[in-house]
């Protein structure tokens, strides 16, 4: 009787904590799940026009570069441990790539976050017009637009298929496109 107590002790243990990562491992689907939908219905397509409700840096100058805009918020923690490779990725491409950060806070809200320091673009968008056209339900969701307006990818950026090395390729490829 005292084992089969133990047992079953260890075996609810085991299994709240199961219980209690489920929404964890969901979410985070529910977000893939939701990126590749969008990529289902965005890749290749003409982007919608770039709307913000106002810039927290200097407007960049867009024409003939790869944008990637970076939907986030402040108190999102996934989006702000992007931030650092996002910083890292807008030094590594700044000849072909401007990355922009939108989120849909009010300016207060994403001044006061100290940490991470974000070394790209920054805008903010309360009405949130290109989220809802582009149908987003998650943070951080990303888009990469090409220097003609298309769509090159979207989605939840934390996956493997999203990599510098696929930004690069994707620049890359571009280029020798355009040279022929």
């Amino acid at each position: 009787m005292r084992i089969s107590l133990i047992m079953m002790k260890r075996f609810l243990l085991v299994f709240a904590v199961i219980v209690l990562a489920l929404p964890t491992f969901a979410q985070k689907s529910a977000a893939q799940i939701a990126g590749e939908k969008l990529r289902e219905k965005w890749m290749n397509q003409k982007a919608p026009e770039f709307v913000v409700e106002k810039w927290l840096t200097k407007e960049p100058k867009m024409k003939g570069k790869f944008i990637l805009v970076d939907f986030w918020g402040p108190a999102c923690g996934p989006c702000r441990k992007l931030i650092p490779e996002l910083n890292e990725w807008s030094k590594l491409f700044k000849k072909d790539l401007l990355v922009i950060g939108v989120a849909p806070n009010k300016e207060e809200s994403v001044r006061k976050m100290k940490e991470p320091v974000i070394e790209y673009f920054s805008a903010i968008d309360t009405q949130q017009r290109m989220s809802k056209i582009y149908g987003l339900k998650f943070y951080p969701m990303a888009v990469l637009i090409d220097p003609d307006g298309i769509v090159r990818w979207i989605g939840y950026p934390s996956t493997e298929d999203f990599t510098k090395e696929f930004v690069k390729k994707t620049i890359d490829r571009y280029k020798s496109q355009k040279k022929k």
